[in-house]
């Protein structure tokens, strides 16, 4: 095993006004969130400030469009409410409709560029980053900022939040463009989150890219095991099963109420291929 992050021992010293505010993104089908969506962002902060390099002042839940044709990916519009009703809780994660709102499915790195300008754009105009203009959760935002004078003059990096399978998938022949790639991880960087089963310092040491641009993913060992799966939880319930404990509250609600996740859902996409597999193959997205 290799060790590509920085030593929390050399940075602890680092005084608050040399970090850098960071705003973490999750992209993704949050089909249904799950407990474990959130628990990541958690995970992550603790990571990201204990290395005293970092502060972490947001987080953003993105989920994908309707465009993207994943198998079983249940309508967009119920996808963000349940990602909003699970967030409810939360003092500094938020859920954002912009990739949902465009008319066809985007790369990851173009969502990450969307929020890096926006975050640029507020920052222009003034010295200080309002992101109380950037998001609903506006006391915490200016209350984490605050507690650094410096920081205020800074714009808030964006980094691409993800579980072990997601930065595996890179592996998968037309579902990155290699150049994206570069980008996501080289440009923006990676909080990647652990999982049962995953190898993931074997997987970097195995693809070139990544293990050139190692020291811009943050791998963060979650000791208390999780499974719960987005997968799993659609398949309880359509065999009827429980999976209270398994997503927040307000969401199985949710779901009880709008009847959501049958075996006709699963079945929705079947025969379609993925939106990235088609764009990055050549083929037509009819």
């Amino acid at each position: 095993m290799f060790d590509c992050s920085v030593n929390p021992a050399v940075e602890s010293g680092m005084e608050a006004h040399n970090k850098t505010p960071v705003v973490l993104l999750s992209c993704g089908s949050f089909n249904p969130i799950t407990n474990m969506h959130l628990r990541m962002f958690e995970l992550a902060r603790d990571h990201l400030e204990g290395s005293g390099q970092y502060t972490v002042v947001k987080g953003i839940i993105s989920p994908v469009g309707d465009s993207y044709k994943k198998k079983g990916l249940i309508e967009a519009t119920h996808r963000l409410e349940m990602a909003r009703l699970a967030t409810e809780s939360s003092d500094w994660i938020t859920v954002n409709s912009w990739e949902i709102d465009q008319p066809q499915w985007l790369e990851t790195v173009k969502v990450l560029r969307h929020h890096s300008e926006e975050l640029r754009a507020v920052g222009k105009k003034g010295d200080e980053v309002d992101l109380d203009k950037y998001g609903k959760k506006r006391r915490v935002s200016r209350s984490r900022l605050s507690s650094s004078p410096q920081l205020q003059r800074v714009v808030p990096q964006v980094m691409m939040l993800c579980g072990a399978d997601v930065l595996e998938s890179f592996g998968i022949p037309n579902l990155w463009k290699p150049e994206d790639i570069v980008e996501i991880v080289g440009r923006y960087g990676v909080v990647c989150i652990t999982r049962s089963g995953n190898n993931i310092h074997k997987f970097i040491y195995q693809t070139d890219v990544l293990w050139k641009l190692c020291r811009k993913i943050h791998v963060v060992h979650e000791w208390v095991t999780n499974d719960i799966s987005a997968t799993h939880v659609r398949r309880a319930l359509r065999r009827g099963q429980s999976v209270k404990y398994l997503v927040p509250d307000p969401v199985l609600s949710y779901v009880q109420e709008h009847n959501l996740y049958s075996s006709e859902s699963e079945n929705k996409n079947a025969d379609v291929v993925l939106a990235p597999l088609q764009i990055n193959s050549g083929a037509s997205l009819s």
